[in-house]
């Protein structure tokens, strides 16, 4: 494993834990498997896990995984103050005291303002007295470095970047995200003030490796270098000494071993010219065949209408990246045969996904048009006739 520095000295690995998409046994999520994964990339010398208040079961999981395995003091946890939730000064204190509840511990390694969008969300939290409550935590060993997560443009991203003397920060960056949101300018202006920065989404939730067109992976299957999907991504983004740590959502064994494989050689400066060509062709290649840039993150969820967003934004992208007919019928596979109906077509415009998108995408309107395409009059004439029957059935038995 490789090591990068934060600002005190500390070495953080190269490759970060990202605990968002743990696996899920049903609505839980899986214990067994996740501690057999975070074990392994302990092992290989994995040292910053990340996870956040509204990752469901996230935080418990990592806690009880922690606790009864010894490796508090072999770690570093980073979780999120959901600031977006506070109300009020004793609100602050009320979801702070939780998450140690839940993380069993007496402190958290690396604290993060949760999703900053705009200066006015630290404003609001200045006013309710954040600064000082910081400064309170950390005097009593309760937090020990404090950052932000980010979601936004880079103009506002650099005002929040002055806004305070953070500890690190947190951006979405990959090939695909190099000038949008805090970009190459934003990763750099950080690193500029000595501020470390993680970053999440390197792999956009896994589209850069499980979502790639044809042409795209076509480009990557004739690398000489022979790197995968994944390699390519990862290795792109450690090429840059302004990254400190790179986040990954691990769920299986062998995406640990990969992944930790490919973090024990990168180095700064390996890619040449022909590299970047590649990133260049397989940029071209994504943008062409892309519907909607989604990450699957899920923050557009739960809809009040029961929508499920994430899932028609893969689908409609699936008809691009692969086919219409696989599109369409992973949509009607995993939307279409529930019990309680999830169609895109529920939406109702009330904009409630939009306001909490990282990717600030337009989604009401995007629904629309995925709707359209995933469900043309054959398919929603043979979902509904199929759903009467089955849904018929199994009210009988």
């Amino acid at each position: 494993m490789q090591y990068r520095k934060d600002r005190d000295g500390e070495k953080l690995s190269v490759l970060g834990y990202g605990c968002m998409r743990f696996s899920r046994k049903g609505s839980a999520v899986d214990l067994e498997k996740t501690e057999k994964e975070i074990l392994r990339a302990v092992e290989h010398g994995v040292n910053y896990f990340d996870t956040a208040y509204i990752y469901p079961g996230s935080e418990q999981a990592l806690g009880t995984i922690v606790e009864r395995n010894g490796l508090r003091n072999r770690i570093n946890i980073a979780t999120k103050l959901p600031q977006y939730l506070i109300t009020s000064a004793s609100s602050i204190d009320k979801y702070f005291d939780e998450q140690l509840k839940r993380l069993k511990t007496d402190r958290i390694d690396y604290y993060l303002m949760h999703m900053l969008t705009d200066t006015e969300a630290w404003n609001k939290l200045c006013a309710l007295g954040i600064r000082e409550w910081i400064e309170k935590q950390k005097a009593a060993g309760r937090i020990r470095k404090i950052g932000f997560s980010y979601h936004g443009g880079t103009d506002m991203f650099l005002q929040i970047l002055d806004a305070y003397d953070w500890d690190f920060c947190q951006i979405q960056y990959n090939y695909m995200d190099e000038n949008s949101q805090a970009g190459r300018r934003g990763l750099k202006a950080a690193h500029a003030k000595g501020i470390p920065v993680i970053i999440m989404e390197g792999l956009r939730g896994g589209k850069l490796v499980n979502m790639l067109p044809e042409k795209a992976r076509a480009l990557i299957a004739a690398d000489p270098k022979g790197r995968t999907a994944a390699e390519l991504a990862l290795r792109w983004l450690w090429d840059q000494k302004e990254v400190t740590c790179v986040l990954s959502g691990m769920n299986s064994e062998a995406m640990v071993e990969e992944n930790c494989r490919i973090a024990s050689d990168c180095r700064v400066g390996e890619f040449d010219e022909n590299d970047r060509a590649l990133i260049d062709g397989v940029r071209a290649a994504i943008s062409a065949s892309m519907r909607i840039m989604c990450t699957g993150c899920a923050y557009c969820m739960p809809c009040p209408k029961n929508v499920d967003i994430p899932a028609a934004f893969r689908c409609w992208n699936e008809m691009y990246t692969e086919k219409k007919s696989t599109g369409r019928h992973e949509y009607f596979q995993t939307v279409g045969l529930r019990l309680k109906s999830a169609f895109a077509s529920q939406c109702i415009a009330c904009g409630r996904c939009a306001k909490h998108c990282p990717q600030h995408l337009d989604i009401p309107a995007a629904l629309r048009k995925a709707d359209r395409e995933l469900r043309p009059l054959p398919y929603r004439a043979a979902s509904a006739v199929a759903r009467k029957f089955i849904f018929r059935r199994k009210s009988r038995s």
